[in-house]
């Protein structure tokens, strides 16, 4: 089975097993921060939970479209926008309703039965994270002293 490279903050090859196991969302959001910085951490989430999670984050869905195609088979490179709108809470953060949305290039190699070979994926998983954790902390998690639960964008000030 081949292996898909995750090129974000450190990420490493995966296999589509491995993809298929740990969930498209913590594959995706692998990160080598130190673990007091992660505002989310796939190493200590489940399929379901980021699933839960995301899904919660975003209820009308989190669509990817493709926006530029730069090269044809056997080696595919596109861009790609994967966006929606927060209209749900976050790792305890309160909903904006505003859109999030992710930018990345891929680069795919195909076989010659154009299946899928070796594809890899060029993005900066921050400018998601960023956008989930811009609303104010809930009341709820407010009183959660581990850092995770404080983590926000330290620029944007509550109104």
């Amino acid at each position: 089975m081949p292996k898909m490279r995750i090129l974000e903050s450190g990420g490493r090859a995966i296999s589509l097993e491995e993809v298929a196991k740990v969930g498209g969302y913590n594959a995706f959001l692998q990160s080598s921060l130190p673990d007091r910085l992660r505002a989310y951490d796939p190493s200590t989430e489940t399929s379901e939970s980021s699933h839960h999670a995301f899904g919660t984050a975003f209820p009308r869905g989190f669509a990817l479209e493709i926006l530029q195609v730069f090269s044809c088979p056997p080696v595919v490179a596109y861009k790609f926008r994967h966006w929606g709108y927060m209209e749900g809470p976050f790792k305890g953060h309160a909903p904006t309703g505003e859109r999030v949305e992710l930018y990345g290039v891929s680069i795919v190699e195909v076989g010659e039965s154009m299946r899928i070979e070796k594809p890899e994926f060029i993005y900066d998983a921050v400018e998601l994270l960023a956008g989930l954790l811009k609303g104010p902390v809930l009341k709820e998690f407010e009183s959660d002293t581990s850092p995770k639960s404080s983590l926000h964008c330290p620029f944007l000030k509550e109104v």
